[in-house]
């Protein structure tokens, strides 16, 4: 059996009218720090967001959804977070905002496979 070990992860939420304090899940990040990984999955569900809101910006929910990726990935598509370490993305993607897409409260788990628990809590919570 694999030694367990911590992980940190937060829903990335759209919510698309803060007055009314409705959500709706897009995504999972999840950091690992002792594999210096950080993870990321979305999902952009078109209908809910638009029975919440039927004026809301899917292009720019999508867009802010594929930056939220880029980020996490790191690399060149990351822009100026590129030079960034997993954690300090972690903690840019997470930090509160009052935009239409949100994370959520950061949580803590224990995993030895931090990719098939990114697949779990996306299932679980997201899809």
């Amino acid at each position: 059996m694999s030694e367990l070990r911590e992980y940190e992860y937060a829903l990335i939420r759209a919510v698309p009218r803060v007055e009314r304090g409705e959500c709706v899940n897009l995504g999972v990040l999840l950091y690992c720090r002792w594999q210096e990984q950080l993870l990321a999955r979305t999902l952009l569900p078109e209908a809910k967001l638009l029975a919440l809101d039927p004026a809301v910006d899917l292009v720019g929910v999508a867009r802010a959804l594929r930056g939220i990726e880029a980020v996490a990935a790191g690399g060149p598509a990351a822009g100026p977070a590129a030079g960034d370490s997993p954690g300090q993305r972690f903690r840019w993607l997470t930090a509160p905002r009052s935009a239409v897409i949100q994370p959520g409260p950061v949580h803590t788990g224990l995993t030895a496979d931090p990719g098939a628990d990114l697949t779990r809590l996306f299932d679980q919570l997201v899809a």
